[in-house]
Order: structure tokens, then sequence, then C-alpha cells
């Protein structure tokens, strides 16, 4: 399908159209709620005549008072059936968590899966963690005391060496005294 381009003249002119009846359609419902709010007003609000005497203007608050405490039980009863409304819908909310939380759970399959892999699939690619616990330690070499190798062999060799104190072996074997 191949779709003709509009050129921008035409494009420019239909929108300045469209606006200009959407202006239009906008005005008309701005003036009918007008109309809707004075009609309204008119019938549920009467004119305001001022009493003369202080009688009558008593009698007016006292009117007023009524109006305001008949307006306040309304709302209230209002209030409470909005408040039980509402804990009837979370309460309901509830029901059908509980309803739907009473399933089989399915069988699970084996996967393996290295350490690593399961770490870089749970914290994502932007976490690079190795498990390779071997490879952080560090290497340390045994050091093999000369002094070791030669005490493995015969105890008697040497002995005169290792008898210290001066020569005081040859004492106990009878020699000098």
């Amino acid at each position: 399908m191949s779709e003709k381009k509009m050129s921008t003249s035409r494009r420019h002119q239909l929108k300045s159209l469209m606006l200009s009846i959407a202006k239009g359609l906008l005005q008309a419902e701005e003036l009918e709620i007008q109309e809707a709010r004075l009609k309204y007003m008119e019938e549920h609000c009467p004119p305001l005549t001022l009493p003369e005497s202080m009688q009558e203007l008593q009698d007016l608050c006292r009117k007023f008072n009524q109006n305001i405490e008949r307006v306040d039980d309304e709302r209230y009863d209002m209030q409470s059936k909005v408040d039980k409304c509402a804990k009837e819908i979370e309460d309901m909310k509830f029901k059908v968590i509980d309803l739907k939380g009473k399933f089989q759970k399915p069988a699970l399959r084996k996967v393996r899966m290295s350490a690593d892999a399961m770490l870089q699939a749970l914290l994502g690619s932007k976490h690079k963690v190795n498990m390779d616990l071997r490879a952080n330690l560090k290497q340390v070499k045994k050091e093999v005391k000369e002094e070791d190798k030669e005490a493995v062999g015969d105890w008697r060799k040497n002995i005169e060496d290792k008898a210290g104190m001066g020569g005081r072996k040859k004492m106990f074997e009878g020699g000098e005294a």
C-alpha cells in the first residue's frame, strides 16, 4: 500500500480546523455547565431576604441552624455507610486473596547450576561474584627447616657437640677431673 503524503499546508489547514471545532465544543460545554449550575442554585437556594426586626432575624438563624444540623446528620449517615462499605470491600478482598492462595505447588525440576551462575542470575550481570574460594586465598610456601631433617637421624651422632656445658660429659665418663 502506498500512502500519499499530505502537504504541510494541507496538514496545517486541517489541524487549525480541528482546533477551532474543538474550541467551539469546549465553549459550548462550559456554557452548559454554567447553566446547569445556575438552575441548581435557583432550585435549591432561594433568594435571601433579610428580616428587619430582631425576632425575625433570630427565627432565620434558628432555621439555618436546623438546616445545618440536618445536613450534618445526613453527612454523618453517609460517612458511616461509606466506611461500612469500605470495610466490606476490604473483607471481600481478603476473602478473594484467601481463595486464590489455595493452590497446589507444582513439582520443581532439578537444575544443575554452579554457585557463580546462580548468583549471577540472582544479582544480574552488574555484579560479578566469584565463588571460587581457593582462588582468593594467599599462597603460603612451607619452609622446611634443615635442623628437623638432621634430627631425624641417629641420636648418638654428634653427642659431644650436643652435650654442652663445657665438656661436662667427659667428667661423667671418667675423664679429667
